[in-house]
């Protein structure tokens, strides 16, 4: 399957080059700017900030790099419990195999597919620091109540908001929901930019600046002030002469306390270029939402007629941005014959994504199938991703609704369900999504 040419294939990226996004990059080469950080940047991430309706925005090299920077702003000490979700990708755990924790994976909603607030209550004990989730698919966690459990039990909420640019939960932003939040630029999400990217948003005038020494080959410290109380006078310390502070040209005139330096910094700036075409980008993230939400709705409008497939849903609150389109079916045998029907049809399927905490490296933490079991049924049994993305030429969705529908029918005896109503495609058309349930 993977040398396979496909009809309709999945999205290799998330967004469109435009004419604007070209000028862009022209007027950038051909000036003499500073090309790894500058104007751009900074540009770029008070629109971001803005967009989410975040304080701070704080933009580095990747969405992984922005993950293992948000996950030191949390402090965590050996002993201390994280909960995570097992529905995502490797990324966002991952990071956390390098602190001496205990992770433990909370199980989602079978509806949502997002992080289960009664699970996580259950999970919840008085060494509880912190709770990674997902919107996953670009449906939103259920965040009032996850919130309101944190602040009870004095824990931090990081929102891996990977694939949630664009959605929005009871008219609010994520990236703005939690305490901290990351996003991914990468190439298949719906800002693009030139392949990589990523940004950390938060409120916290603290963790801003943290998170900018790190990626800035700083140090994440406590810092004194220069002069003699910090031992930077003549003769101090091994110096002889004035202290560095005092010579033009140098970037070290805060010291550090002594016994301070949490972690060394890093190089993991955004280069202008990727800020550049990120800012052309953010105008778009509405357009782009707005039609993956419409080919979502055709999609459901085919699956619903199919008593044996159940849509991903979004409570009514909630718009769905739609990074991926999820639907479950009624058991594994009519799943595994769907996906070689729709392969045959040349459709590309994707399974989105194996539960963390089976992976080899977790596993060899001790966790076991049978944690988190309506993920596990989910991925080993029911799950399906169907292409869902800005790539799609027109011609491409209609093949894709139409090799939706013959595939179901050739499943369910050779019959196709019967097409609703004119009446009733025009109502789910014409009504938001918020509106009918679906987000």
């Amino acid at each position: 399957m993977l040398d396979k040419s496909y009809v309709v294939p999945w999205g290799k990226r998330g967004s469109l080059s435009t004419d604007a996004e070209a000028a862009v990059l022209a007027e950038l080469v051909h000036e003499s700017t500073p090309l790894p950080a500058g104007a751009r940047r900074e540009r770029f991430e008070r629109s971001f900030a803005a967009s989410v309706g975040s304080r701070h925005a704080i933009s580095v090299n990747s969405g992984a790099v922005a993950l293992h920077m948000a996950i030191r702003m949390l402090d965590l000490a050996p002993g201390d419990e994280v909960i995570a979700t097992p529905q995502t990708h490797r990324a966002t755990v991952q990071p956390l195999l390098d602190y001496d924790v205990r992770v433990r994976f909370c199980d989602i909603d079978p509806t949502t597919l997002t992080l289960d607030p009664a699970a996580l209550a259950a999970l919840i004990t008085p060494r509880t620091r912190a709770l990674l989730l997902v919107h996953y698919g670009g449906c939103p966690a259920e965040m009032d109540t996850v919130m309101a459990l944190a602040r009870r039990h004095g824990f931090l909420v990081l929102e891996d908001c990977v694939h949630a640019l664009g959605a929005r939960y009871r008219g609010r932003s994520p990236g703005s929901l939690a305490d901290l939040a990351t996003f991914s630029l990468r190439n298949a999400k719906t800002s693009t930019v030139l392949g990589e990217g990523g940004l950390i948003t938060c409120d916290r005038d603290d963790w801003a600046e943290r998170l900018h020494r790190l990626r800035t080959h700083d140090m994440d410290a406590r810092t004194a002030r220069p002069g003699p109380a910090a031992g930077l006078g003549p003769g101090r310390d091994g110096l002889s002469g004035p202290g560095p502070g005092v010579l033009p040209g140098t970037s070290y005139a805060m010291p550090l306390q002594r016994g301070c330096v949490r972690r060394p910094g890093s190089d993991a700036t955004m280069p202008e270029a990727v800020a550049a075409l990120g800012q052309a980008q953010l105008n778009g993230v509405e357009a782009a939402g707005a039609r993956r939400r419409a080919l979502a709705g055709r999609l459901d409008e085919v699956l619903t007629r199919y008593p044996f497939l159940t849509p991903q849903s979004a409570p009514a609150h909630s718009t769905h941005a739609y990074h991926l389109y999820t639907c479950l079916v009624a058991h594994q045998e009519l799943r595994d014959r769907l996906v070689l029907a729709l392969d045959r049809r040349g459709v590309e399927i994707q399974l989105r994504y194996f539960p963390q905490h089976l992976l080899p490296q977790w596993r060899h933490r001790g966790h076991l199938r049978g944690e988190c079991p309506i993920a596990e049924r989910s991925w080993f049994e029911q799950h399906l991703n169907l292409p869902c993305h800005a790539q799609l030429t027109p011609h491409q969705e209609d093949y894709l609704i139409e090799a939706l529908d013959g595939a179901l029918a050739e499943l369910n005896g050779g019959v196709p369900a019967p097409a609703p109503a004119p009446s009733a495609v025009a109502a789910v058309a014409g009504v938001p999504a918020t509106a009918c349930g679906r987000g």
